[in-house]
Parts: structure tokens; C-alpha cells; sequence
């Protein structure tokens, strides 16, 4: 039988990896699709033997990779997982270059949002609580084995992996991050050193696929440690942004059921603030300087809105009202047709491709900053210069500045440095809402137990 990489126009890169998929699964590839997105990654169907198997290649991030941990880790970790019934992906194996996971891919699909079902979405809900539970009791020594460290001490159970992601923040850091530089100091001043659990922790839990009311794979164990298990109840906080969950506090109920244990809230607030800061220390660089071909749109919504659940949970924890800022009305542009007229164009193009799609969105975001973004940033800057008593002339000296009050005033000013980048991320969400997908307008569950 032919393959199917002979009839495409492939990247060397890519017949690379097809060919090593074929090796490794022992069959021929009959079916692609590439799944537009940051990291390359194939959608593929092998015959084996007159056996259709659906397989999946999760390459690097290349360019946007967040550096804490390797695709090797991951691959370790669904070994272990798959040893001990969890049911992740089969990995055939791995793909030197281009680096790759060939895996399984998992019947059932992802979103549990798609599922019109509000029982069936409940009751798969509640499966995943039940894996995550089975999850958190298999023995730590099984994942020391792979290289999974023990956390040494109180403070280490409680900042998980945090210190890993700081240390490449702070490394890559381009400009003045005065709302990160605010989140850690909290992080630094309220480690819940009373913990005592170690349990393996997926890391960013939440994401699987499921149907009929069952999870059929967990998915996505790059981030995969040891730590505090309510960490993954706090991360589960975060996924549910881009891919709603459902009733967490229910889930979260039932998590309790299942270990007979109460949720302690306190270090549940801690590990949400904790995990969401993780995606503005990934993204801050990118945003900043960002390399060519990198999806803008997506990393600046990621950064804006998991920065502003941060806020909202401390100011939550701090016992901070928070109120939500006006939004400044358009303006009339002199050159308004010009930016209607590239969106116009592209609005074909984003249908054809990802990288199409790209352009759309970065063009929609600049017909909203060219509208919105002169008034936005005076709103910006008036309050910065109230906060820092003295009149800021641009973004940058303000960003300065305002680290500057972070790093020195930042625990006896916080109930005002939350309501200013509180205000003042939102305020950056609306430029960005074209664009935002499904991040727009999102709004945080707050967890009843």
C-alpha cells in the first residue's frame, strides 16, 4: 500500500515525521489532517494490517516553548499512567526529529461544553473526578522512578513548580511587568505551608475526551509533577476558562466525597492564583517581542485573562470589592476603511488556513486598537499617575513605575493595585475582543462548598 506522504506536499520536516510515524506504529498513513495551532501537531490514520488505527503526532512548541518540561517528560508520564489503568493515549513511541509523541488518539472529543446533555455532562464530570482521585493515589515512587522529584520540604509542596517558571520569566523578561511582579509577591507572602500530601498532580487538569457520558482519555500531562493534589483542583479552575467544565463546585463536592477528606479552601484560592500566573510568565516575552508567525492574538488573550482570575481570586482571599471600568467608545478614524478593508480581505482567507486566521485576528485587533486604543490608554495612564502620584507621559515610563511601587509598596497598597489592574486589564480585553475567540467576556466561577 502507498503512503499518503508520498501524494502531499509536505515540509522535509514533516514527511520526516511521517515516515518515522509509520515505523513506529508498523502500519502506513492513509489519512492527515494538520491541526492548525502553536505547536505542530497531525491528526493521522494508519493501516496495519487492514486494521484503521487513529494516531496522533503532539509535536514541540519550537518557538514558544515554555521551557519547564520536555516532550520526554510527557511521554514518561502516560507510561506510567497507562501501567496503572489510567486511560490516557497508547504511545507507540518517540520521534527524534522532528521531536514528536506519536500516540494514540482517543475516541470521544474534547469541550465538555459540546455536551447538550446537562446529565450527561454531570456524569462525565463526576467520571473525571473519580480518574483524577485514582490519579492522586498512585504511589509517588512510581513517577520518582521517571524522574519526578519529591517536593523537599513545606515550602516546596506549596509553590509546586512555581519557582521553575519564574526562573524562565525572569530570564526572557523584556520590559517592566508590574501585575506579574504583584501576583508573586502574594504567591511568595501566602505559601500554605501546612500541607503535608504529596501526591502526583497532572498539572493543567481538566482537559480530556469524552462521550456518552464517560471521560474516554486524559489528555495533555506535559505540565505532570508532584505536589499538593488540590493544585489540580486549582488548575481545573483555570482550564474551565477556554473549555467550560461545568458546575466545579459540584465537582468539587464530589472530589471531597471521594477521598473523605473536606477541601480546604485557603490552599485551593492559593494553587488557582498559583497556577493561572503560570501563563503570563510563559506568555509576558512573547508578547512583548513576538517571533514571526506566532499567533498574537491568542498569547495577549491568554496573558490578559489569566492575569485578571489571579486578581479576581485574591481580591476575592483579601476581602477587595472590585468594580469594572467604562469602556472607552470608539472613535471615528480618518483611516477607518483602510482597516475594515484588510479585515474584509482576510475574512476569506482565515476559512482556508491557520496562518490566515492569524492575520484575521491580528487585523481585527488593530481596527479596535486604532478605535479604542489612544482613549484606553489615557484611561491608563490617568489612574497610573493617581497610584504613583506624579504625571506618567507613556506606557512605559507607567509600566516602570508601577513595578517600582510593586516591588516596594506592594503589600500595604494591595487593595489598590488590584482595582487598577483590575480595571486596566479588562479595559485591554475589550480592545482585544474581536480576536478573543473563545476567550471573550469570560467570567470566573466562584467555588460553593
Amino acid at each position: 500500500m502507498t503512503s499518503l506522504a508520498d501524494e502531499l506536499d509536505l515540509s522535509a520536516a514533516d514527511r520526516r515525521a511521517f515516515a518515522e510515524t509509520e515505523r513506529l506504529v508498523g502500519g502506513v498513513i492513509v489519512k492527515a489532517e494538520s491541526q492548525g495551532r502553536w505547536r505542530p501537531a497531525w491528526f493521522l490514520e494508519l493501516d496495519r494490517d487492514g486494521e484503521t488505527l487513529p494516531v496522533y503526532f503532539r509535536g514541540d512548541r519550537g518557538l514558544t516553548d515554555h521551557g519547564v518540561y520536555t516532550l520526554e517528560h510527557e511521554l514518561r508520564v502516560l507510561q506510567v499512567l497507562e501501567a496503572e489503568g489510567i486511560p490516557v493515549p497508547h504511545v507507540y513511541g518517540f520521534c527524534e526529529e522532528p521531536r514528536g509523541i506519536v500516540m494514540e488518539r482517543s475516541p470521544g472529543r474534547a469541550n465538555l461544553a459540546t455536551e447538550e446533555d446537562p446529565d450527561k455532562r454531570a456524569a462525565t464530570l463526576d467520571h473525571y473526578m473519580e480518574i483524577l482521585v485514582a490519579m492522586h493515589r498512585i504511589p509517588v515512587e512510581r513517577f520518582e522512578a521517571i524522574g519526578l522529584r519529591r517536593p523537599a520540604d513545606p515550602d516546596a509542596l506549596g509553590l509546586v513548580d512555581l519557582p521553575v517558571w519564574v526562573k524562565g520569566y525572569r530570564q526572557r523578561k523584556q520590559r517592566p511587568e508590574p501585575l506579574i511582579e504583584l501576583l508573586l509577591g502574594w504567591l511568595e507572602r501566602n505559601v500554605p505551608t501546612h500541607r503535608d500530601q504529596v501526591s502526583f498532580i497532572v498539572g493543567d487538569a481538566g482537559q480530556f475526551v469524552f462521550d456518552e457520558g464517560r471521560v474516554t482519555a486524559v489528555l495533555d500531562l506535559e505540565l505532570a509533577c508532584l505536589g499538593d493534589p488540590l493544585a489540580d483542583l486549582g488548575g481545573m479552575r483555570n482550564r474551565d476558562i477556554s473549555e467550560p467544565l461545568g458546575d466545579l463546585s459540584r465537582g468539587f463536592r464530589r472530589y471531597a466525597e471521594l477521598t473523605e477528606e473536606p477541601i480546604d479552601i485557603p490552599a485551593l484560592h492559593y494553587h488557582t492564583v498559583r497556577f493561572g500566573v503560570n501563563t503570563p510568565l510563559a506568555c509576558a516575552y512573547l508578547c512583548a517581542d513576538p517571533p514571526l508567525g506566532i499567533n498574537l492574538a491568542q498569547y495577549l488573550g491568554w496573558n490578559l485573562v489569566y492575569a485578571r482570575l489571579p486578581v479576581e481570586v485574591i481580591a476575592e482571599v483579601e476581602g477587595v470589592d472590585l468594580e469594572r471600568p467604562s469602556i472607552p467608545e470608539p472613535r471615528v478614524c480618518i483611516d477607518a476603511a483602510a482597516h475594515d478593508a484588510l479585515v474584509a480581505a482576510l475574512e476569506p482567507v482565515a476559512e482556508q488556513s491557520y496562518e490566515g486566521d492569524v492575520a484575521l485576528r491580528m487585523a481585527q485587533y488593530a481596527r479596535e486598537l486604532d478605535r479604542r486604543g489612544p482613549r484606553v490608554e489615557a484611561e491608563d495612564l490617568e489612574e497610573a499617575s493617581k497610584l504613583v502620584g506624579r504625571p506618567l507621559a507613556s506606557w512605559a515610563e507607567a509600566d516602570t513605575a508601577l513595578e517600582d511601587v510593586v516591588n516596594r509598596e506592594g503589600e500595604a497598597r494591595l487593595p489598590e493595585l488590584l482595582c487598577y489592574f483590575y480595571r486596566r486589564t479588562l479595559r485591554h480585553e475589550a480592545l482585544l475582543r474581536p480576536a478573543m475567540r473563545e476567550l471573550t467576556d469570560i467570567e470566573f466561577q466562584t467555588i460553593r462548598l
